[in-house]
């Protein structure tokens, strides 16, 4: 899992904890699965429209910096 995913995740209670008996607290499987899912969707979403500005667009300058973008996004979140 990506760490910047996780971090969002907690930032926005997206994550629920569990109580272990000996007190330590641990994010719940479930929840965890759901937030990185959601995220993962959102991301494949955003650097599909950089993908898709690629293939309308013609200048050659527009197109490699558009496809910088969508590699950019889909590296920073661990997102294929």
């Amino acid at each position: 899992m990506n760490e910047r995913i996780f971090s969002l995740a907690k930032q926005f209670n997206l994550i629920q904890w569990d109580t272990l008996p000996s007190g330590a607290r641990t994010p719940d499987h479930e929840s965890v699965v759901r937030a990185i899912k959601f995220a993962e969707l959102i991301i494949r979403e955003c650097a599909d429209q950089c993908d898709m500005l690629l293939n309308d667009k013609m200048s050659s300058e527009w197109t490699r910096g558009t496809h910088d973008c969508a590699k950019a996004i889909r590296e920073h979140f661990g997102v294929e």
